[in-house]
């Protein structure tokens, strides 16, 4: 089943000459791992803005085109443009890539039931709720805690609980980790596959750090200049090493690797994560080992 599905979409903001958004087409199915990934000013954010309906209902611009979401448990459909944002939040959750602008209550507890009461559900639901995403997202024993004081990773797994709590069936979350060390990365990213993988949620992640996308997404969407200029899977996008250089993509260390040795040809594949490089490696080695001593 599709779950988003994005027909000719096109915007612009207001005062701004140019277009964010150009003729953009895309479906995405449920239970899929999307990766987005372009360089600055790509429209990366503007997409992710439209999918819950923050861009026209909230941000108001030139919009053209429609964004239509189905809810894989109702199969209800929701154009984005005639439907109010928190009807839109309990289908679609968006996470911002600065958790802070998100966060505003004094305890955890609460900032995670603030939108949960805003959706008038009884004392008994929101408890259950907030117990859920505690647990899910490792922030039990922190209820208390004033969000200020949290790290990094954190805050962030923090304003994922808070969306999460509203049981989205999708997920998108815009550059989550842009403002993390490695380890509040590890954390959150470590969440983000968990979700996908064991709750079944539908995740759209805008991700400047690639390597991940590159192991884990179904699905890796490349934009430029407001437009989707490719879509495949991983191993397919990664064959195309020197139109993403073009673009201004930040490959893994160990794709680029690998593209060199192989233009080299001193290596067949690709690698797609630092395990597949140490493979591609070691099977070179070896080549060269038998080679030796066929000589000798």
């Amino acid at each position: 089943m599709n779950v988003v599905e994005v027909e000719n979409l096109s915007f612009r903001y207001r005062r701004t000459r140019s277009r964010s958004l150009r003729d953009v087409n895309l479906t995405i199915k449920q239970g899929e791992l999307v990766g987005v990934i372009g360089p600055s000013g790509s429209g990366k954010s503007t997409l992710s803005l439209t999918l819950n309906g923050v861009i026209p209902n909230l941000i108001k611009g030139e919009f053209e085109g429609r964004v239509l979401i189905r809810d894989p448990r109702t199969g209800e459909e929701f154009d984005t443009r005639e439907t109010p944002v928190p009807r839109l939040s309990t289908v679609v959750g968006l996470v911002l890539q600065n958790p802070e602008s998100q966060l505003f209550n004094m305890t955890v507890e609460e900032e995670i039931a603030f939108g949960l009461e805003n959706l008038g559900l009884d004392r008994n639901e929101i408890l259950r709720r907030i117990r859920w995403v505690l647990e899910v997202t490792g922030l039990k024993g922190l209820e208390k805690e004033f969000p200020p004081t949290l790290s990094g990773g954190q805050k962030q797994r923090l304003a994922i609980a808070c969306v999460l709590a509203m049981k989205p069936s999708i997920l998108v979350l815009d550059e989550p980790t842009s403002q993390l060390d490695p380890l509040g990365r590890k954390e959150v990213l470590g969440l983000v596959s968990l979700l996908n993988r064991e709750h079944g949620i539908t995740v759209v992640l805008v991700e400047h750090h690639t390597g991940y996308l590159f192991r884990h997404a179904d699905r890796i969407l490349v934009m430029d200049g407001g437009s989707v200029v490719m879509d495949g899977r991983p191993s397919e996008i990664a064959e195309e090493v020197e139109k993403l250089r073009e673009i201004g993509v930040k490959l893994p260390a160990s794709l680029e690797a690998s593209h060199e040795l192989r233009e080299r040809g001193l290596v067949d594949g690709l690698a797609l994560t630092p395990e597949e490089f140490s493979s591609i490696l070691r099977l070179r080695a070896g080549a060269r080992g038998r080679s030796a001593s066929r000589s000798a």
